[in-house]
């Protein structure tokens, strides 16, 4: 059964050791509030990277990273004492608090620029250009895990508002142009996008087959 979240950060993680091997890595994170009831095998979003736990204490618990992951993702640019934003799956019953989110990273992006507007922090970033046209304005998407709502959108970047909260609680607020972050875009608009290939894919077919029976090819 795949894991969601909804992008609402629980707390920020410290990392406290990390063992590399030739393409992937084990991180041991400290934390408090996810452990309160933290099993084996459990999945706990890291910067918006779904992993799952390997072992844990009353202070800390440990994830792999896969080669897959430390290539798509921000994770390879952790070191001891990084901060992380952390986050446990819904739970059946949980109030969904943000946006579905799935821990599945589609892109590294890069903050481009960062504005303060009377409280908020304005933050414009670049993305590829497959994945913008996942993002609309005023739609969801998913920044270091951390659930936000799209400004605006330009041929290369987008730009996100970040309210004193959300900047508190989390590690965006932290990060200035030049820094890298995951970026997850809405499933929904995935799913949209995807139908809407499939239906005009079939749309060409029949009018392809009506224009060759119209002019007597078929």
């Amino acid at each position: 059964m795949k894991k969601i979240f909804t992008g609402i950060i629980e707390e920020i993680g410290i990392l406290k050791r990390i063992n590399r091997a030739s393409r992937s890595f084990q991180i041991e994170i400290e934390a408090s509030k996810v452990l309160e009831d933290v099993k084996l095998g459990d999945s706990i979003a890291i910067n918006g990277v779904c992993l799952t736990v390997t072992s844990f204490n009353a202070t800390s618990f440990t994830a792999d990273v896969m080669p897959e992951t430390v290539d798509h993702t921000n994770l390879k640019h952790l070191y001891p004492g990084s901060q992380v934003n952390l986050e446990r799956a819904l739970r059946i019953g949980d109030r969904l608090g943000g946006h579905l989110v799935q821990g599945h990273v589609d892109a590294v992006g890069t903050i481009l620029q960062k504005q303060k507007l009377d409280i908020a922090i304005i933050y414009r970033i670049q993305a590829p250009v497959d994945l913008l046209q996942y993002i609309v304005p005023k739609g969801s998407i998913a920044i270091d895990g951390i659930s936000l709502t799209v400004v605006d959108v330009f041929p290369d970047s987008f730009t996100i508002s970040l309210i004193p909260h959300t900047a508190h609680l989390t590690i965006l607020g932290k990060k200035s142009p030049g820094d890298s972050v995951n970026l997850e875009s809405d499933i929904i608009g995935r799913y949209v996008k995807r139908l809407m290939t499939v239906k005009e894919s079939e749309k060409q077919k029949e009018l392809s087959a009506g224009f060759l029976a119209e002019n007597g090819f078929i």
